[in-house]
């Protein structure tokens, strides 16, 4: 079975502040409201219910999880749904108002429909609900228990927990085997990505839906450069993306070169923001850690991609410049007008971008198949850990590194985020995950600079770094993980 999972799965467009607690139970309330929808016990249901055990009822609240539930049970999808709908879908939830399951039934339904049993934890995963449906006597109709797994993928109960059931033309279990498929077939870890997503969709839709990735994380970005204010939470949490972004203005306005290492983590803080914010973001491949790939690769768009160093004429992922037409995604000549020098650069920069992306989702793959992408079950190193690796992979492949570059930089990325805990202070996905994003993202810029000036040759292998992440994970004490029950989150004390 294949360990590659696709990039428009990996990279999901949803709301913060989490892809765990937040997107995966806004999407087990769908599917549990379609499911009642399409059977006949629907108009038979009097009540629903939601018992939220393990880490979902340790830190919910702070998470936005019950609201979330209330948005899903609605039918609101969370690539769709306004975020402003979720943040206060349960918390201010009218009194007495009947709540429409699916958008078509309406039952009665109060804030004690959904309860928090964060000392339960049930055996398939630390992130566990269990959805069910009442009929006018109380007895229960139906119950699913899911399970968010990390990244807003859910399972339910029962279901089996294979990464991917997709027979993709190039499957690879481990880093090793990806290598092997690539020196085969004379393909980079991208090319072998993009033919994989390929065999699902076409190459538009391919080249469109990355397109749409990158522009909503863009927009996730330049959202937060441009807001200020404070945090929702008793934190009372400042945001510092604007103001940073007013500075180094000023100082490029005074005519002094601009600064590229503190843009870069200016970025990585306004996508944390938004996402602390319950706003617009993508999961790459948790939200907790949405800001680092977002981050690095509005690094290498804004400081590297023209100047030689990985972009512009130098380095395109599907083609070359051929005198003043550009190849496209594929192969095909792109739209764009011998004498526009600008339109040329912002294309190639589109297709670097996707190759980013793509290398990004196949290393990202290995993570989640492997070991674990969800802070609930591996702490803090399998989603940040896995992003720093997967941003720190991308980069190198858009400057230009080999396949072995390019797993060397995941390699140390990972390796130096081994054992880091998931511990957010008042269960909110604020101190000290915004500024953690930010610090990954230099870590994965250093990691890509470390391997591009190697040869891909190293002694600690990435499947030896996974392997150690998912022990890790396992060895590590579940206060640590999500709950709020160690580290930060009892030594800081709340104001």
């Amino acid at each position: 079975m294949s360990a590659y999972v696709s990039a428009f799965d990996l990279f999901s467009i949803g709301v913060g502040p989490s892809s765990s607690h937040t997107v995966g139970p806004m999407r087990a309330g769908v599917d549990f409201a379609r499911r009642l929808a399409a059977s006949e016990i629907l108009p038979r249901t009097a009540r629903v219910t939601c018992s939220l055990y393990g880490s979902l009822g340790a830190t919910g609240l702070g998470h936005g999880t019950p609201d979330a539930v209330v948005a899903g049970l609605r039918g609101q999808e969370p690539e769709t749904v306004d975020p402003a709908a979720v943040r206060e879908a349960w918390s201010h939830y009218p009194e007495g108002e009947p709540l429409v399951l699916a958008g078509v039934h309406a039952v009665p339904f109060g804030k004690d429909d959904i309860t928090f049993e964060a000392r339960t934890r049930l055996p398939g995963h630390p992130n566990a609900m269990t959805l069910r449906a009442f009929d006018e006597a109380g007895s229960i109709l139906t119950q699913e228990t899911y399970y968010s797994v990390g990244g807003g993928f859910i399972r339910r109960d029962g279901e089996s927990a294979e990464v991917s059931s997709t027979a993709f033309p190039f499957a690879y279990s481990d880093a090793a085997t990806l290598l092997e498929l690539c020196d085969e077939h004379g393909l980079t870890i991208a090319e072998l990505a993009r033919l994989n997503e390929e065999s699902l969709h076409g190459e538009a839709e391919v080249a469109a839906g990355l397109d749409a990735i990158w522009d909503a994380m863009s927009s996730c970005v330049n959202a937060g450069l441009h807001t200020g204010g404070v945090l929702p939470g008793v934190l009372g949490v400042k945001r510092r993306a604007s103001t940073i972004r007013e500075q180094l203005e000023n100082v490029e306005s005074g005519g002094h070169r601009e600064l590229p290492g503190e843009w870069l983590g200016a970025f990585a803080l306004a996508v944390n923001e938004e996402n602390a914010a319950g706003g617009r973001v993508v999961t790459a491949p948790t939200n907790g850690a949405a800001g680092i790939l977002p981050a690095v690769a509005m690094y290498w768009w804004r400081f590297l991609a023209d100047s030689g160093l990985g972009g512009g004429n130098a380095v395109t992922p599907y083609g070359e410049l051929v005198g003043s037409a550009l190849l496209g995604f594929g192969g095909e000549p792109a739209e764009v007008p011998d004498d526009d020098s600008e339109a040329i650069a912002e294309a190639n920069r589109r297709r670097g971008i996707r190759r980013f992306l793509l290398t990004a989702t196949a290393l990202g793959s290995l993570f989640k198949a492997n070991a674990s992408i969800s802070g609930a079950e591996g702490g803090c190193q399998a989603e940040v850990g896995s992003a720093c690796a997967m941003a720190a992979g991308g980069l190198t492949a858009v400057m230009g590194g080999t396949n072995r570059q390019i797993e060397n930089a995941a390699e140390i990325a990972m390796e130096h985020h081994l054992g880091l805990t998931c511990d957010p202070v008042g269960g909110l996905v604020q101190i000290p995950c915004i500024e953690r994003n930010a610090i990954a993202a230099s870590t994965a810029v250093t990691a890509a600079r470390l391997a591009l000036r190697g040869d891909g040759n190293h002694f600690v292998s990435l499947d030896m770094v996974v392997e150690t992440m998912r022990q890790t994970g396992i060895d590590m004490s579940t206060k640590y993980k999500e709950t709020s029950e160690g580290g930060l989150a009892v030594n800081v004390i709340e104001c």
